[in-house]
C-alpha cells in the first residue's frame, strides 16, 4: 500500500527539464492543437506541409544540455530490504540520461544524514556540489519505508510516500513507483517506470513466445506457451490484451492473450496473412491482412472482426503505427517501388512519404505525441535506427551499431525508444532515446529477444 504526501512541484525545474524532453513533456492535446499554429521558424517546410503538421517547432535539446544532479542519501532505520531498495532506486535512476547521481565523496560530510525530513536537513552541503535534488529514505519498521524528494536550491519538500515492503518483488515495485513519481515531478511524465515491454523470445526451433519485462529489467514473465512463432506483439491501452502475429505449420493467425483469463486464442482471417497488429487509442486494432493480391491495412473492431479498410493500394502496405490521438498512421509501403515509410492523416486521407533516403526502410513507430517517427533503414550489412521529425522534415540517425538495429518502438512518454539489436552477437532488446546516445541492454534472460512494444500492465 502507498500513502502519498502532498506534492509540491519545483516549477523552474519542470520548465528546464521540459526543454530536454521537448514535445514529449507537452500534454498531447497541446501538441496536436499547436499543429494549426504559425511556425516559430517561419513557413513550414514542404515536407511538413505535405503531412499537415505545421505546428510550432521546438528544437530537440541534447540530454547533456541540462543535466539534473541528484543525491541519494544513505537510508535510515533497519530492514532486511534496506540495501536492496537503495540499490534498486540507484539502478532505476541510472536509466535517465539527463540525470546524474552525486558521488558521496564529492559531498562535504558525505551522504549520511541525521534525519530524512526537514527541519534538520543540511541542504548547504549539497548546494556546494550544485545538487538539484535530494532523495531520502527512512524505515519506520522492518516492512515500511518513507521516501522523500527535496529541491535543494530552496530546501523545499517536493513529494513523499510511505510504502509497504514485504518481499523482493515489492522492493522492485516500490522502486519503480517512487522513480515514476520522481521523473513525473521533474518532467511531467513518469510512464517509463510504470511501463512494461512485451516482446518475442525464442525457445527452440520454430518456437517463439510472448514475454513481458519492466524496462529496468524486473518482473520477466512468459505470457504465451503455444507451438509456432509468436511475433510483433502490441499491448492494448487498458493493459488487458496483447495481440500478436502467430505462425505455425498450417496458417497465419492473430494471437490474443487476455490478462483477465491468462488464456490465448488464435483468430484466422481469409488470405492467411496477418502482419504487425497495432492497437488504436480506442482499443480497436489496425493490422495488415491480405484482401486480394497484396496485404492492406484494416481496422478490427473490439471483437477482433474486420470493420473497415484503413490503407489500400496496389502495393504492399504493412506495419501500422498510430499516435495517441488516433489521427495519424505511419506504415511501410512498396507503392513507390522499394519499401518506404508513409504517413496518412486518417481524418483527411492525406498521405506523404516521410523516409527520404535509403532503398529499404521498415518498422515505423510514430511517437504518441505525434511529432516523430522512428524506423529501421538497411545500410550495408545491417540496419540502423533513424528518426524523422514531422514538424520540420529533418532526419537523424540514432544508432550506429555494431551489428544490426531494427524494430524501434516509442515509449508512452515519446522520449525512450526500445529496439532489437544484434550488437552483442544475438538478438536482444536495447533502450535509447529520441536524442540517440549509448544504448542500454534490457535483461530478458536466455534466448533471442525481438519485437519490443510498450504497455501499462493491467492492475
Amino acid at each position: 500500500m502507498i500513502r502519498n504526501f502532498k506534492i509540491k512541484l519545483p516549477i523552474l525545474l519542470m520548465l528546464a527539464l521540459g526543454l530536454v524532453l521537448s514535445a514529449a513533456a507537452l500534454p498531447l492535446h497541446s501538441a496536436l492543437a499547436a499543429q494549426d499554429a504559425p511556425s516559430a521558424q517561419g513557413a513550414p517546410s514542404a515536407q511538413a506541409a505535405q503531412t499537415g503538421l505545421k505546428g510550432r517547432y521546438i528544437a530537440p535539446i541534447s540530454p547533456s544540455a541540462y543535466l539534473v544532479q541528484a543525491a541519494l542519501a544513505d537510508p535510515l532505520g533497519e530492514s532486511r530490504y534496506l540495501n536492496e531498495l537503495q540499490a534498486e532506486i540507484r539502478n532505476n535512476l541510472g536509466f535517465l540520461p539527463f540525470l546524474r547521481l552525486i558521488d558521496a565523496r564529492a559531498v562535504p560530510g558525505g551522504l549520511k544524514l541525521p534525519t530524512a525530513s526537514e527541519p534538520g536537513l543540511d541542504f548547504e552541503r549539497f548546494r556546494l556540489t550544485r545538487t538539484d535534488n535530494l532523495i531520502t529514505s527512512i524505515w519506520i519498521n522492518s516492512n515500511q519505508v518513507e521516501l522523500r524528494a527535496f529541491d535543494v536550491s530552496n530546501g523545499k519538500f517536493m513529494f513523499g510516500s510511505r510504502f509497504d515492503v514485504e518481499s523482493t518483488k515489492q522492493v522492485e515495485e516500490v522502486a519503480d513507483e517512487f522513480c515514476a513519481m520522481f521523473m513525473q515531478a521533474l518532467t511531467g511524465r513518469g510512464d517509463f517506470f510504470r511501463s512494461s515491454l512485451a516482446f518475442s523470445k525464442s525457445d527452440g526451433p520454430r518456437k517463439r513466445d510472448i514475454w513481458t519485462v519492466r524496462p529496468t529489467g524486473g518482473n520477466l514473465t512468459r505470457r504465451t506457451n503455444i507451438p509456432g512463432d509468436a511475433i510483433s506483439p502490441t499491448w492494448s491501452h487498458d493493459g488487458r490484451f496483447i495481440v500478436f502475429s502467430h505462425i505455425d505449420d498450417r496458417s497465419h493467425a492473430l494471437g490474443v492473450w487476455d490478462a483477465d483469463t491468462n488464456r490465448v486464442q488464435r483468430l484466422r482471417f481469409p488470405g492467411n496473412t496477418v502482419i504487425g497488429p497495432c492497437f488504436m487509442p480506442d482499443n480497436k486494432v489496425a493490422v495488415s491482412l491480405t484482401d486480394g493480391r497484396n496485404p492492406s491495412i484494416f481496422l478490427l473492431d473490439h471483437s477482433f472482426k474486420k470493420e473497415k479498410t484503413l490503407i489500400n493500394s496496389w502495393a504492399i502496405d504493412v506495419s501500422p503505427s498510430v499516435d495517441a490521438s488516433g489521427n495519424y498512421l505511419a506504415y511501410t509501403s512498396s507503392r513507390q517501388g522499394n519499401p518506404h515509410i508513409f504517413l496518412t492523416n486518417l481524418k483527411t486521407g492525406q498521405t506523404a512519404r516521410i523516409s527520404s533516403g535509403g532503398k529499404y526502410n521498415t518498422d515505423p513507430s510514430i511517437s504518441p505525441d505525434g511529432t516523430l517517427v522512428v524506423f529501421a533503414r538497411q545500410m550495408g550489412g545491417g540496419h540502423r535506427i533513424f528518426l524523422h521529425d514531422l514538424r520540420n522534415g529533418a532526419e537523424k540517425q540514432l544508432t550506429f551499431g555494431p551489428g544490426s538495429d531494427e524494430q524501434p518502438e516509442f515509449a508512452p512518454d515519446s522520449y525512450f525508444i526500445a529496439f532489437t539489436s544484434t550488437r552483442s552477437g544475438s538478438k536482444k532488446i536495447y533502450l535509447t532515446t529520441r536524442h540517440g546516445g549509448e544504448p542500454r541492454q534490457i535483461d530478458t534472460g536466455s534466448g533471442e529477444a525481438s519485437f519490443p512494444t510498450w504497455g501499462i500492465p493491467r492492475k
